[in-house]
């Protein structure tokens, strides 16, 4: 019979939406006040794919993706979605939203965004948050799936995602060594 395993150290990831230069500034300073250094910033890509934020947050939308130093583990998922919702509502102004932080994560294998919406194929975890899984890596990218957002789907972060993914799996070497963990 198979044992159960401590779960690895995963590699979050958060996609900011913003519309300024400023924005972009501010919810990058809350994001390493609460989960440290950012290690990757990808490139402002623009938002395209809905008009559901534009009454909100006005437009044109972009999006960029950094990435924290520290490797967390997958449990923290549901605190660090609670916790990117908290910012948006501290940094709104006059009700709006200045910025939209989706939290996730990769590992070697899985690209898993948080969610506070149901649908068929997300799992609860818990407190309202659901893990959505967006790609799954084969054939030298993560590949989508049907459900996946369109701009996770049409391959504009495919760069960014295995930049990200050699940074973890460089990082799990070191995380190995240090606790004598063989690789996978």
């Amino acid at each position: 019979m198979a044992q159960a395993q401590a779960p690895e150290p995963l590699k979050y990831f958060i996609a900011i939406l913003y519309r300024t230069s400023d924005a972009l500034e501010l919810g990058k300073r809350a994001l390493s006040e609460e989960w440290g250094k950012i290690d990757f910033e990808g490139k402002d890509h623009l938002f395209d794919m809905t008009e559901y934020y534009k009454p909100e947050m006005g437009a044109p939308l972009f999006r960029r993706l950094v990435t924290f130093e520290n490797l967390l583990l997958p449990t923290e998922l549901v605190g660090m979605k609670l916790g990117c919702n908290q910012i948006e509502d501290r940094l709104a102004v006059s009700g709006h939203r200045i910025v939209n932080l989706d939290a996730g994560y990769l590992d070697h294998n899985k690209v898993v965004l948080a969610s506070v919406k149901n649908f068929g194929h997300k799992i609860y975890l818990d407190r309202g948050i659901y893990a959505d899984c967006v790609g799954l890596y084969k054939q030298g990218r993560y590949q989508p799936f049907d459900w996946t957002f369109p701009d996770f789907k049409d391959g504009r972060y495919d760069e960014e995602l295995l930049t990200i993914r050699q940074r973890y799996l460089q990082q799990m070497r070191q995380w190995r060594k240090r606790h004598d963990t063989p690789e996978k």
